[in-house]
């Protein structure tokens, strides 16, 4: 007993990563272990029954929690678009204008990747869409099959990292900083991470040319206006999107909970002017919506009595102290703690790891002097990995889902490799260059305690001397006292 009531925290953390490799919900492992353990420390006298009566205050903050509804909205957009039809406009069309070049449909899928990142901020949407329509095509025009389902995989990860993305949401709610900050500081990994993509595949056309044909000219059937007009037609609708949610979000117009609301009515907007909105394509959308919330808010839930009994037995401090010895100060923390998160991410996806791990690192970066908007941007590109690791990579299982059977798995895991590293290669950026994340983001004056003055007057006025604010002129002064004598004495 006295082991258990001396390692509380560590038995706690070791028990909980035990529930989740032998596969038990999330929510509830979180939620379990963070009951029992409490009612053991109950037993053995580390806490008192009184700690269970704050939980309805907890879980009430969870559900009046305005930044989360954030997280329909941007859901809902992303549904509505992406069965409405516009990934498949998209591809086509960008498919048509980059079609002569080598590599032209890798690059379109990479560019409506991002387009669909910065509309949907949904993963499995843009993978599985752009697997249905591109794969087929590219597997036909000859594309090697690791370079075009690595290509499928990797774009659609990139709604994990450019805003509006769901796990940005969450982390600025995990580590209490503003979501537009959190939007405005990834958006330029986002797009740099696009663009090593892109350097990707031009490698690839360069080297191995026969992996990224080019489309035969029976293949590309727009030219000339009509290929002009379909590109402005198609790109203009997503493009003025991305302006209505994230232009009024960094502008300081909306806030994302509501630069969300006006992207879902945009993208109803949208699906109606294609005439592709009907009941069935609604109530997919609102029953996807309804079931993707539950389970976020159900792991905060959850996540919420965890860290109830977790910070009752200080494991905070443990963690802290953990972490805050490693050698080499803040880069041995962020090392240590990016390699901790890439091996987490075998086993666990990134909204287990933002409510796990991310509320226990958070004081340790703070207290180091790091910033918690580029921490927060830095795990996210790290979280990103979690969909392509093989064997356990979201990315991947949609992937294979919507793959043709001639698409063996193993290309697959092979064609996510050198994206995996890439996407490694920016964590690295980050670290190295953390102005990609902080250029944009205004900075906050910091106040020196130390060299605050305060000036007092000399002449200090008596305690039986009334304080005037303001003085009376002389002609006031006079006034006031004619005022004040009786009609009869003057």
């Amino acid at each position: 007993m006295e082991f258990i009531a001396a390692n509380m925290a560590p038995l706690m953390f070791g028990s909980l990563v035990i529930f989740l490799l032998f596969g038990y919900p999330v929510a509830f492992a979180l939620a379990a272990n963070g009951v029992v353990f409490g009612l053991i420390g109950i037993q053995l006298g580390l806490l008192t029954p009184a700690l269970f009566q704050a939980l309805p205050d907890r879980i009430f903050g969870v559900m009046s929690n305005d930044t989360l509804l954030a997280i329909p909205f941007f859901t809902f957009m992303g549904l509505i678009l992406e069965r409405s039809g516009m990934a498949e406009d998209l591809l086509d069309t960008i498919g048509q204008l980059f079609g002569p070049v080598r590599g032209g449909l890798a690059f379109a899928v990479i560019f409506v990747g991002a387009i669909l990142a910065a509309t949907t901020g949904v993963v499995a949407a843009s993978v599985i869409s752009m697997g249905l329509i591109s794969l087929p095509i590219m597997m036909r025009y000859g594309y090697d099959q690791r370079v075009a389902t690595g290509v499928i995989a990797a774009s659609g990860t990139l709604a994990q990292i450019i805003p509006p993305s769901l796990v940005l949401i969450i982390m600025a709610d995990q580590l209490g900083r503003s979501v537009g900050d959190m939007y405005q500081g990834a958006l330029i990994p986002g797009l740099v991470l696009t663009c090593m993509y892109v350097g990707y595949v031009a490698l690839v056309a360069v080297f191995k040319p026969a992996y990224v044909p080019a489309l035969p000219p029976e293949a590309r059937t727009l030219r000339g206006v009509k290929l002009f007009v379909r590109v402005l037609t198609t790109l203009l609708p997503p493009l003025m999107l991305i302006f209505l949610v994230l232009g009024t979000i960094f502008l300081g117009v909306a806030t994302p909970t509501e630069g969300g609301a006006m992207g879902a009515f945009g993208a109803l907007a949208m699906a109606v002017l294609r005439k592709r909105l009907s009941w069935a394509l609604l109530k997919q959308a609102m029953e996807s919506t309804a079931k993707l919330t539950t389970f976020v808010v159900m792991i905060l839930v959850g996540a919420r009595v965890f860290s109830l009994t977790f910070y009752g037995v200080e494991g905070h401090l443990w963690v802290e102290h953990l972490l805050s010895n490693l050698p080499g100060g803040r880069i041995g923390f962020l090392v240590a703690v990016n390699l901790l998160i890439f091996f987490l991410a075998f086993f666990l996806d990134y909204f287990e790891l933002s409510f796990i791990v991310v509320p226990l690192l958070a004081p340790v970066a703070e207290k180091l002097g790091i910033d918690l908007i580029w921490f927060g941007v830095l795990l996210g590109v790290n979280m990103q990995t979690s969909f392509m690791h093989p064997p356990f990579g979201f990315a991947l299982f949609y992937l294979r889902s919507v793959a043709p059977p001639s698409v063996k798995t193993s290309q697959i895991y092979w064609g996510a490799v050198p994206f995996v590293l890439i996407q490694i290669i920016m964590v690295a950026l980050i670290i190295t260059f953390p102005q990609l994340v902080t250029m944009g983001l205004e900075t906050q004056e910091k106040i020196d305690t130390d060299k605050v003055e305060i000036i007092v007057p000399d002449s200090a006025p008596s305690d039986d001397e009334a304080i005037q604010f303001d003085s009376p002129t002389p002609e006031e002064a006079a006034k006031a006292l004619d005022q004040s004598v009786p009609d009869d004495k003057k």
